[in-house]
């Protein structure tokens, strides 16, 4: 007996390496990595930048590297503005924004996707058709309406326009298009209602749909500044990209306070990405966005 296991823990210790997929270089390397190295170059001069000293930044040409490494710039940046109120301001708007987009966006898609009813394509083909009106031309009757009910210069002047969007609604009907109808046939045979199916079966399917559209909603809402320089003129409903606007003056601008609150307000989404990273993948590789 314990011969044979002695056998068949030699036998596992023996395959187990070969199970190990050898990672090989190809094309694609070498022409993706100078791309990567594109992107990547000018977020670590912004953090060289942050840390370096004020004297260095408006030389001509500014060093790369530092000369001395210093936290002076985040130290002066906590301490003379409120960033981490305008973080907390941008975190509600970007989390109220996420979690409306996945209860509206995936509600519509679904309807979009399997019910039947009345002016179903027409409908689908209206909401696609806002995409093409630019968002210029929207902001004027938005200002006059949140006006009337008493949005503006308040934070939930950059909310509203974040609950729901046409590109998460086309996103999650495609996604829903993918998934098999047999399963839903399936739920049904078992007494499932609609909204059974729904949060039992197709929304646990989805999860890297709705990762996929939280970072969507993520990136557009955090960086969002062109209608809250509009619709917001308090400080303290500043979000982070309008507060961090306010550092570049009309005759003097602080480069080190700007270095260091870019780095502030690009870590979040850095992290963000980091951590769905691999549904974001799962996504596009599965439902291909195809209609």
């Amino acid at each position: 007996m314990v011969a044979t296991q002695e056998a068949i823990g030699v036998t596992v210790r023996t395959a187990a390496p070969a199970r190990r997929r050898r990672r090989t270089l190809s094309g694609w390397h070498f022409v993706l990595a100078p791309i990567a190295l594109v992107f990547v170059v000018p977020f670590v001069q912004m953090i060289m930048a942050a840390l370096s000293p004020a004297s260095e930044l408006v030389q001509f040409p500014p060093p790369f590297v530092p000369s001395t490494v210093t936290f002076e710039n985040f130290a002066k940046l906590f301490a003379t503005t409120n960033i981490l109120q305008w973080l907390l301001n941008s975190v509600i708007v970007s989390a109220s924004a996420i979690i409306a987009h996945i209860i509206l966006c995936s509600l519509a898609g679904y309807g979009f996707a399997r019910l039947r009813f009345q002016g179903r394509n027409m409908g689908f083909l209206l909401i696609i058709a806002t995409i093409m009106l630019p968002t210029q031309l929207l902001m004027i009757p938005t200002y006059i309406l949140f006006s009337k009910i008493g949005l503006i210069n308040t934070l939930g002047a950059a909310i509203v326009p974040w609950l729901a969007s046409a590109f998460g609604i086309f996103l999650m009907r495609q996604f829903f298009l993918s998934l098999p109808a047999e399963l839903e046939e399936a739920g049904m045979l078992d007494g499932c209602s609609r909204w059974g199916i729904f949060f039992r079966i197709v929304l646990p399917l989805a999860k890297p749909a709705l990762a996929t559209l939280a970072i969507f909603t993520l990136l557009s809402s955090w960086n969002d500044l062109i209608w809250p320089l509009i619709a917001i003129n308090d400080p303290s409903a500043f979000t982070i990209q309008l507060g961090i606007a306010n550092f570049q003056g009309a005759r003097q601008t602080e480069w080190g306070l700007l270095m260091a609150g870019n780095v502030v307000a690009v870590l979040p989404l850095v992290l963000f990405f980091l951590f769905a990273q691999k549904q974001f993948i799962q996504t596009m590789t599965f439902s291909g966005l195809k209609g």
